[in-house]
């Protein structure tokens, strides 16, 4: 993977201050390291812990009401992108109001993440095990609220929806994972089987729908979403899949052994973004995104995909 243009670090710089201003600084509460025991807070709060000797920080919203044992879903960022951001735009917070869960929403250092293939930024140049960091968030979450081992979800978009394979391909953590505008880098030999959901735009231009290499600031070079998606219909032994066509919307749904599920959701004609997100135009630009599609709400049809899909 080739290393990023000089301009690319003007942006990253640009950014975090363009999400400053436009983002804002709400009221939140922050859990040291050794506090992890303490019950989690209602509403947003923060937390720092330290893996591989980097100090990391994540954002993590509790509902007033939860279940006895509630599922957790992992929210990570796109490239560029920050916790907060994540938590701002993408409705994430809303959809745990009505479903009843707990959102975890780490933050990459310097706004990327270690997904393999040489990807993304400094944690790909130097190696930052994400892995191991989101793992750790994961179980201080865990250590804090009662959690349903067998609904622990994550999902992400670019990097983060990268971020989000890498995890399926090294852990044993999650029952399902969702990919907005992603790829599958790097080696995944031995996957866990779990049920997968990926939706991608037709005319996204940073990740080609059809593989290759994109015109985004990293360049990713992967295989074809198709293929990326037929690789976990391998991994969960599915039977074909069953296409349906609704507008631009085409959706590709194969059912797996052990209620397992692999679906493919392709929307013709949109571009790199996370469908059903507010459009903010200044900040699409600084991190690489088109207009979002309103063919459908991502974040409510991820979260239908995971909830129907609870680890065996």
């Amino acid at each position: 993977m080739p290393r990023a243009p000089h301009r690319l670090v003007a942006v990253v710089c640009l950014v975090p201050l363009l999400l400053g201003l436009l983002v804002g600084c709400g009221p939140h509460t922050s859990t040291p390291a050794g506090a992890s025991a303490a019950p989690l807070p209602v509403g947003a709060s923060t937390a720092r812990l330290t893996v591989g000797g980097l100090a990391r920080d994540y954002r993590v919203y509790r509902p007033a009401s939860l279940p006895a044992r509630t599922p957790v879903v992992v929210m990570l960022h796109g490239g560029f992108g920050s916790a907060e951001e994540a938590e701002r735009y993408y409705g994430w917070d809303h959809q745990a109001d009505s479903g009843h869960f707990v959102v975890v929403y780490p933050d990459g250092q310097n706004h990327a993440w270690n997904t393999g293939g040489g990807c993304c930024g400094t944690p790909g140049r130097q190696g930052t095990d994400d892995v191991a960091f989101v793992s750790a968030v994961v179980s201080a979450v865990e250590q804090r609220v009662p959690v349903d081992p067998r609904r622990v979800y994550v999902t992400g978009i670019s990097n983060g929806g990268m971020m989000a394979y890498r995890l399926a391909c090294d852990t044993h953590l999650f029952a399902a994972v969702g990919a907005d505008s992603a790829t599958l880098l790097g080696a995944c030999p031995g996957p866990a089987p779990l049920s997968v959901l990926h939706i991608h735009g037709t005319a996204d231009h940073n990740i080609p729908y059809q593989g290759g290499q994109g015109q985004g600031s990293a360049h990713i070079d992967g295989p074809p979403v198709p293929d990326v998606v037929a690789q976990w219909r391998a991994t969960d032994r599915c039977a074909a899949p069953t296409t349906t066509t609704s507008g631009p919307v085409t959706t590709a749904s194969a059912v797996c052994p052990d209620g397992r599920a692999v679906t493919l959701v392709t929307i013709t004609g949109a571009g790199h973004q996370w469908p059903g997100s507010p459009d903010r135009p200044l900040i699409q630009r600084a991190l690489g995104l088109d207009t979002p599609s309103r063919a459908l709400d991502a974040t409510s049809v991820f979260w239908t995909f995971f909830a129907a899909h609870p680890a065996p």
